[in-house]
């Protein structure tokens, strides 16, 4: 399907040493906020006390979330459990005052508005759970690179594989370096947002590589060069590209804009992933592949002609 034809090709790979560097200096530029600023991380990471409440009636997350901030304990997550009467608070840790203590107070200014409503149960989550969450998400994300790497090396070849690779960590440290700069808070739902743009930017990244791959393949391009090769397989999935990301693109922003405090996070990594991620396939992998010196043997293996035996 076909809504945005383009009939010339258009030479993105004349542009490809600027696109290289405008994206060596953003990822420098983040790499720099996130070791000056760091990133702001959430309970589950730092450590805190988590609390369940139960309501008689549907509760309004928004009247909860304004009588917990009248506590002044931080920044704190206030989302639905399961149903629309069970709230989770999270609440950050506090050296002065006890789980105990907190939750006593959280039920104190609950009941003010609402007096319908009991608790469930309270937690405390000790900073070492949180050393081992983040041990994990980067292990996570260690592991998922090391598969894209085995994958497109399998499938097309190493020069590809590295190329895609350096491509998607660009994604990732590019929205690791926006939460660090404006300080959003980095919980669960931000590293799972984070990872969902690891496989979304490969996909993209797989669908020019497979055009590109073709286009070796194909004895019209014989005579044309690598990157007025790559320039079409580009233009070719532009099309695709619009509708795709287009499409993904709005309903992560409805997510982003209605969806409330709790998917705040998870869109706006999604958001900033989706953009970079188009950026990094088209403008980043792709010249990339031109710097390692992609030619067409490395796509057609020599055919070898079997001698036949004299008898």
């Amino acid at each position: 399907m076909e809504f945005f034809r383009i009939k010339h090709d258009i030479p993105f790979m004349s542009y490809g040493k600027l696109t290289t560097a405008i994206s060596l200096i953003t990822f420098i530029i983040a790499v720099f906020f996130l070791a000056y600023k760091g990133l702001n991380f959430g309970v589950e990471f730092t450590g805190g006390t988590v609390i369940e409440l139960r309501y008689q009636q549907p509760a309004d997350l928004n009247q909860v979330r304004s009588a917990v901030d009248q506590l002044k304990y931080g920044e704190s997550q206030i989302q639905a459990l399961g149903t629309t009467r069970d709230v989770m608070v999270r609440l950050p840790n506090i050296k002065a005052k006890t789980s105990a203590q907190l939750s006593n107070e959280v039920m104190t200014v609950v009941k003010q508005q609402r007096p319908d409503v009991e608790l469930r149960k309270v937690e405390f989550i000790g900073p070492s759970v949180g050393e081992e969450l983040v041990t994990h998400g980067l292990t996570a994300l260690f592991l998922v690179c090391l598969g894209i790497i085995a994958y497109l090396a399998i499938r097309f070849e190493w020069r590809f594989a590295v190329s895609a690779v350096i491509a998607n960590m660009h994604d990732v440290v590019i929205i690791l370096g926006c939460f660090a700069f404006f300080q959003w808070e980095f919980t669960l739902t931000v590293l799972a947002g984070v990872l969902a743009v690891l496989g979304y930017s490969v996909n993209e990244s797989v669908v020019v590589f497979d055009r590109i791959r073709e286009n070796f393949r194909k004895p019209n391009m014989r005579g044309k060069t690598v990157p007025s090769i790559i320039d079409n397989a580009i233009t070719a999935t532009m099309s695709r590209t619009i509708i795709t990301h287009g499409s993904t693109e709005a309903m992560v922003l409805s997510m982003l804009l209605l969806g409330g405090p709790a998917l705040h996070g998870f869109a706006m990594a999604l958001t900033i992933g989706i953009v970079f991620g188009i950026y990094s396939s088209v403008l980043v992998a792709s010249p990339l592949l031109l710097m390692f010196g992609v030619t067409r043997e490395n796509m057609i293996k020599p055919v070898t002609v079997k001698e036949e035996a004299v008898v």
